[in-house]
């Protein structure tokens, strides 16, 4: 059996679409899967991950689906405050993240799906001013008799990932606001779960950006290992049973938290 995608976004946020799907709603209309980081590094600007895919990942056209089509916008087009448990409002901005092609997939009824994700003004100013003189290049150039790609030396440049852990404070907050109906009555749901960088680095030395990726991961090769998720071929997390990964979760250090018919952001 092989599974894909068992990080957090994209991992978790399919496997929360799935625990909704099985326990609170007949049909899933709307998804919207939101992603923030508010914590604080101290650099003027690093990545939390590879640089180059982190970056590629930001300046490429925003993509998500409504009324059965995929529809594009310009990079960092739109965007809207949003309001993260313990954390409070934050400017996130659309994005396009590949769990959205599985999930619309395997979940037909969904009449919508969007990917948000905060970035601060100086991370914005930053990441501009590298794209207007050509850094964020992913073509090769020559330089000095060698061909290189500005991307790629940009990530030779910036700080390593891995180094930012000692000194980050803050949370993440990474969840997904979903609306169906449920016994033909309309209904809203928020799951999600904060993670605190600094317990991260005091408990493997990590920042919360990998231990959301890393605890995942673990715990779907134990889902495989124990025969909980165990089927023949190519799977998405979200076809899984969700129970016996949440009831996990939480042990391996990521509790995760619901609302049910709660404030609700996307009304559009």
């Amino acid at each position: 059996m092989a599974l894909l995608g068992c990080g957090f976004d994209p991992g978790v946020t399919g496997i929360f679409t799935a625990y909704a799907l099985k326990h609170h709603f007949d049909e899933i209309h709307y998804l919207d899967i939101v992603d923030c980081n508010a914590g604080n590094h101290g650099q003027a600007f690093a990545t939390n991950f590879n640089p180059e895919i982190n970056i590629r990942e930001i300046t490429q056209k925003g993509r998500y689906y409504e009324d059965g089509v995929w529809r594009e916008i310009d990079p960092l087009s739109v965007h809207r405050d949003i309001n993260y448990p313990h954390i409070g409002d934050r400017p996130s901005y659309l994005l396009y993240h590949e769990e959205l092609e599985s999930l619309v997939k395997n979940i037909p009824t969904l009449k919508r799906a969007r990917f948000w994700m905060t970035f601060s003004e100086a991370y914005i100013n930053h990441l501009r001013v590298l794209e207007a003189v050509g850094m964020t290049r992913i073509d090769e150039v020559e330089y000095q008799g060698q061909k290189i790609v500005p991307l790629q030396f940009l990530k030779a440049v910036l700080p390593e990932p891995a180094s930012l852990a000692e000194n980050y404070s803050g949370q993440t907050s990474i969840g997904c606001y979903i609306k169906g109906v449920k016994d033909g009555q309309a209904k809203t749901y928020y799951i999600y779960n904060n993670c605190d960088h600094a317990v991260c680095f005091a408990e493997v030395g990590s920042q919360a950006i990998s231990y959301t990726t890393g605890v995942p991961a673990a715990l779907g090769g134990l889902m495989m290992v124990q025969g909980k998720w165990k089927q023949a071929g190519v799977f998405n997390v979200e076809e899984m049973d969700p129970d016996p990964f949440l009831a996990k979760l939480g042990e391996m250090g990521l509790p995760w938290h619901e609302v049910v018919n709660g404030p609700f952001p996307f009304d559009d």
